[in-house]
């Protein structure tokens, strides 16, 4: 006598509505290989992140010409914020012995007004260019995209090639003198192109269709690139000036460049973190999207600026630094999975470490203080190959 066996029954998935919004992810739109299937804790690795800028803090702040010890970092920083509207201060100060009498104003000076807001600088724009690289593949659906793809790049490099060959032309114009100056025209024009790209891109309806970015991106890249070449041409035998710029470097950087791009950072990642759940779905595809009730116009919209703003801010005070909001997502999504709840504030934290750890080797380790953004490009390129050529393996397994 036979048992009759009954069909087994699929298990319950995600109804369409809230409930799938919830519980939607990237790994949904397609199976994974083996080998990335071994994930690592994200809460794990934002620890591990963390520790990693601590050290790096510690070891740049302590490092170079003029080296200094932790109780002179201590007595230093006591010094500076002692008495100030930080109240968390004052029980911290009770745990630690008082700052010693005499100390030297130029050590102080070193420290506090050049070697801690170049830190700062140099944490907050990568922390700036990681999350608008994060967000930028997510919206494009493309992983080689990054926050240059849509010719913020190109925008601020000219915006600030023309005010510092107006410096040189017309030297009488003390408001182009500023230190500032290159940095107001680069984050002014970064966010015209930012605007005419937009309005390139818009389909019929208003909406912003990810080819349709890409594409009006590169035309304004190509646009620009050669608008730049014709400002070097009239700076004449002043070019380097405008090179250097170009390169990308965290020297000479005030606590007013830090509050820079402090200022446009913290909104853009207020702004992109709630909508982290909508760029999972997105990433099924348009209409999986809008099925399961998300805008994707209205989340492409906000998302895009949020993330241009950023890196347009990053760029106006650093230069062109390329390379970290390319491969530090992607090394995020390696170790970590493709959830934009977790790859948005890993991919932060993984631009602020790497960005200042490469700034710190080239000021406190290499005999000449070379431009951050070419060290970031002979470093982040073959590791991205090395990431290319895995993800290409794994491919070939599925």
């Amino acid at each position: 006598m036979t048992e009759a066996i009954a069909p087994e029954t699929p298990p319950p998935g995600p109804s369409v509505g809230e409930g799938a919004r919830e519980t939607a992810r990237p790994e949904d739109a397609g199976s994974a290989s083996p080998a990335l299937a071994r994930r690592m804790n994200p809460w794990l690795l934002g620890i591990l992140f963390s520790v990693g800028i601590a050290a790096v803090m510690a070891v740049s702040l302590s490092s170079g010409y003029m080296p200094f010890t932790a109780r002179e970092i201590w007595d230093i920083l006591y010094l500076k914020f002692h008495g100030a509207t930080l109240r968390f201060w004052e029980p911290l100060a009770a745990c630690f012995p008082l700052p010693a009498a005499g100390l030297d104003e130029s050590r102080i000076l070193v420290l506090f007004e050049v070697r801690l807001p170049r830190l700062v600088t140099s944490l907050v724009a990568g922390a700036a260019l990681g999350l608008s690289g994060a967000v930028f593949q997510g919206i494009l659906l493309n992983p080689l995209a990054d926050p240059y793809t849509l010719g913020v790049s190109s925008g601020a490099a000219f915006g600030a090639s023309v005010v510092i060959v107006c410096t040189i032309l017309f030297p009488a114009a003390t408001a182009l003198a500023s230190p500032l100056a290159p940095a107001a025209g680069a984050f002014a024009m970064s966010t015209v192109t930012l605007f005419v790209v937009m309005l390139l891109a818009a389909d019929r309806e208003g909406r912003l269709p990810p080819p349709n970015l890409i594409l009006a991106g590169v035309i304004m890249s190509a646009i620009l690139s050669a608008a730049i070449s014709f400002i070097k041409y009239l700076a004449g035998d002043q070019v380097s000036s405008i090179i250097f710029w170009l390169l990308g470097s965290f020297q000479a950087r005030t606590w007013t460049e830090a509050g820079i791009v402090f200022v446009f950072f913290v909104p853009a990642i207020f702004l992109t973190l709630p909508s982290a759940v909508d760029l999972n779905i997105m990433t099924l595809g348009v209409r999986s999207a809008e099925t399961l009730g998300v805008n994707t116009g209205k989340v492409r919209l906000r998302l895009l600026a949020a993330a241009s703003v950023a890196a347009s801010a990053s760029v106006a005070v650093a230069g062109i630094i390329g390379f970290v909001g390319l491969i530090v997502p992607h090394l995020v999504r390696l170790l970590a999975g493709p959830d934009h709840r977790s790859l948005i504030p890993l991919s932060t934290l993984g631009g602020a470490l790497l960005l200042s750890a490469a700034d710190t080797v080239v000021r406190a380790f290499l005999p000449g203080e070379i431009p951050v953004g070419v060290l970031t490009a002979l470093l982040a390129g073959p590791a991205f190959l090395v990431i290319f050529r895995r993800k290409m393996k794994d491919l070939v397994h599925v």
